[in-house]
């Protein structure tokens, strides 16, 4: 935590208080379209004015979309759909997704999927994708950022130690890097931040473009 609040320190804040539901023009509201807790705390290293809504998106992937795409399409998907509730307000939809031999392993359903997914990630490198979409009225823009995890070699007791516990089943891939899934993990190349759920420095920069480009309009 002590890192995180080290880090809070260089972001920059860029936005103001605000009603989400007020119809004015001149602030800049803004809409986390998120019900996943991590998410709204790393939001708050970016700024602390902002509400975090669920949205009842339809997450189902179109046939043939590439797996890398998919965070992406789905951030922009949630972002839509929180834009239409708040059509006055800045809103900022994200999703992520763990690829391994290009297949997209979400949340695992029961003990053997999670099983079957650390068997597959064991002593090797795949990809952590988080797609954010910002969307404010008829502007939007969205990104991607990637990050390489490297798994070390994991022994069935590992596994079955790490399968047995509440952590894996709410989170992307089957483990979460912010809690006892660090203790599989050997490497990263890339944003810590963006595998938990958030790229936060690019987020905030990307955000604060945004918003300049709105003012200057």
């Amino acid at each position: 935590m002590a890192f995180i609040v080290s880090l809070s320190e260089h972001l920059i804040a860029t936005t103001i208080s605000f009603d989400p539901h007020s119809q004015r023009t001149d602030t800049m509201n803004i809409i986390l379209a998120s019900a996943s807790p991590r998410r709204r705390e790393l939001m708050k290293l970016i700024t602390d004015d902002f509400t975090a809504v669920p949205t009842n998106a339809d997450e189902t992937l179109p046939a043939g979309i590439e797996p890398s795409k998919a965070a992406e399409y789905l951030a922009q998907v949630k972002a839509d759909s929180a834009a239409a509730e708040y059509p006055d307000a800045i809103v900022i939809g994200c999703d992520t997704t763990v690829i391994c031999d290009n297949y997209i392993l979400g949340k695992p359903k029961d003990t053997a999927q999670c099983r079957a997914f650390m068997e597959l990630l064991s002593g090797r490198t795949h990809q952590v994708i988080t797609g954010c979409s910002i969307i404010y009225k008829a502007k939007m823009t969205a990104f991607s950022v990637v990050t390489d995890v490297k798994f070390r070699e994991l022994t069935d007791d590992d596994i079955s130690l790490y399968t047995a516990s509440d952590e894996p089943y709410d989170k992307a891939g089957g483990y979460g890097i912010q809690g006892k899934g660090a203790l599989l993990i050997e490497k990263i190349n890339g944003d810590f931040f963006n595998v938990v759920g958030l790229p936060v420095s690019r987020l905030n920069i990307e955000l604060k473009k945004f918003i300049d480009s709105i003012k200057g309009e």
